[in-house]
């Protein structure tokens, strides 16, 4: 049995590559690699390039703070995401879903699964699940995974910081 891929880990796919942005193609195919993506063409650096550029357009979902300009901007990059969803075997490891057409370059496949993977995590879990980091001077992007949904901070790190920060401010 499949589980469907689209969600969560789609969504930290897009965090690591945005936060830690791979230098070369091959870094790219290993990383996707490392989220269990079937990559099914070589990867080329137009997938990179184009991947970054997505990314990009992609933050601007993050950086939405109303949902109605969220849902907006979500909205236009699922119309450019790919195909109508199917049924495959693609990998012969069992039938499951794609919202893609066979035989697609990387960035394409990336672009299509990070914006269902964001719809499905924001429709699933709250529109305020996305975010930047509250930290003074990080604003790194996160998402919001935990059970009560008020993530500020994008990492343990950056909380830990800001609370010792507040307390020698409370201190003094």
């Amino acid at each position: 049995m499949h589980l469907n891929p689209y969600g969560e880990d789609a969504v930290r796919l897009a965090l690591a590559l945005v936060t830690d942005p791979p230098a070369t193609d091959d870094e790219l195919r290993a990383r996707c690699l490392a989220y269990d993506l079937v990559i099914e063409l070589p990867v080329t650096s137009w997938d990179r390039e184009a991947t970054a550029e997505f990314l990009a357009e992609w933050l601007t979902v993050i950086d939405a703070t109303v949902p109605e300009e969220r849902a907006e901007r979500l909205n236009d990059l699922l119309r450019l995401a790919s195909a109508y969803p199917r049924l495959t075997n693609h990998a012969e490891d069992g039938w499951h879903i794609h919202y893609r057409d066979p035989e697609q370059p990387l960035a394409s496949v990336l672009r299509t699964l990070i914006s269902v993977g964001t719809a499905l995590h924001l429709a699933g879990r709250g529109m305020h699940r996305l975010g930047r980091c509250a930290a003074d001077g990080c604003g790194r992007p996160y998402a919001d995974f935990s059970r009560t949904g008020t993530q500020t901070y994008c990492s343990p790190a950056c909380a830990n910081r800001s609370a010792v920060r507040r307390h020698r401010a409370r201190t003094r």
